[in-house]
């Protein structure tokens, strides 16, 4: 599963194609639920659509953290609207190397989903612009809806549960202060779950927020019999995820709930420090 991100070049060469894909923006502003679409509007890549955060990629916030994932039919709903279908690729994109939230995205649509040809933008927003390409504003005619009913995978994930009795490596996308338990300034408990290690969201990503190459990545990623991924709220993990394909690694689980869920069980533990 290693053939998951696209050049802005590449991207250009098969907007012209008969068998041009469906872009989708998935910019978005942790606190500013309106901010992906107020910047989609402001300008975009041409043909795309906006990917909500909070209404397309996630169910409401609750008892199972910040961004839950949707319910399958909801999401189905989703693909249909957006005229998502195995048969034509999709391409998503942001303007933050992947990471809010093009790779959450991805996730839902490759692997949970079930999608065989979605690729991420590498370099995103900054990589099109740079290779000259052009931001149209405003809105985009309304796709042609879909009928597909993906087939979803229960086995790419994993609960609160299983990642509290098992013995799965758990890799923290989070940053390392956060991880610490030195700084939170999202959710009202600070620190991490015990067992885990640190693998920054950011650290997958060069100085131009393009994802490192595959030998730098395989060779950097947390390696164990089973993987588990998580985040604050089940969206920076999926950039963990992707780099784990573009190394050509087996992929994490999710633990979609992430720490924002964890903390609400105070039975469950918390650890600080490295």
């Amino acid at each position: 599963m290693s053939d998951v991100l696209i050049e802005a070049t590449e991207l250009a060469r098969a907007l012209s194609d008969t068998r041009a894909p469906l872009m989708l923006d998935c910019r978005a502003r942790l606190g500013d639920p309106g901010a992906g679409e107020r910047l989609w509007r402001e300008g975009h890549l041409p043909g795309s659509h906006h990917l909500d955060l909070d209404r397309d990629l996630a169910a409401p916030a609750g008892e199972s953290g910040r961004h839950p994932l949707p319910a399958e039919a909801d999401f189905t709903a989703v693909v249909r609207r957006l005229g998502i279908a195995p048969e034509r690729p999709v391409v998503v994109y942001d303007d933050l190397g992947g990471q809010l939230a093009a790779a959450r995205a991805w996730w839902m649509l490759a692997c949970w989903a079930g999608h065989p040809d979605v690729r991420v933008l590498d370099g995103g927003l900054a990589a099109w612009q740079n290779a000259g390409g052009e931001l149209p504003l405003g809105r985009e005619p309304a796709p042609a809806p879909s009928d597909w009913t993906p087939d979803y995978r229960d086995d790419v994930l994993v609960g609160a549960d299983e990642v509290f009795s098992g013995r799965s490596l758990k890799v923290d996308a989070r940053a390392r202060e956060r991880f610490r338990g030195e700084a939170e300034p999202v959710d009202p408990v600070a620190g991490h779950i015990p067992g885990a290690v640190c693998r920054p969201s950011g650290g997958n990503l060069d100085p131009h927020g393009r994802f490192l190459a595959p030998e730098a990545l395989d060779a950097e990623l947390p390696r164990g019999e089973d993987v588990i991924a998580y985040c604050g709220s089940g969206v920076t993990a999926c950039h963990d995820i992707l780099a784990y394909a573009i190394a050509g690694r087996p992929l994490p689980r999710l633990y979609a709930g992430s720490w924002s869920e964890w903390i609400r069980d105070p039975d469950r533990p918390i650890a600080t420090g490295d």
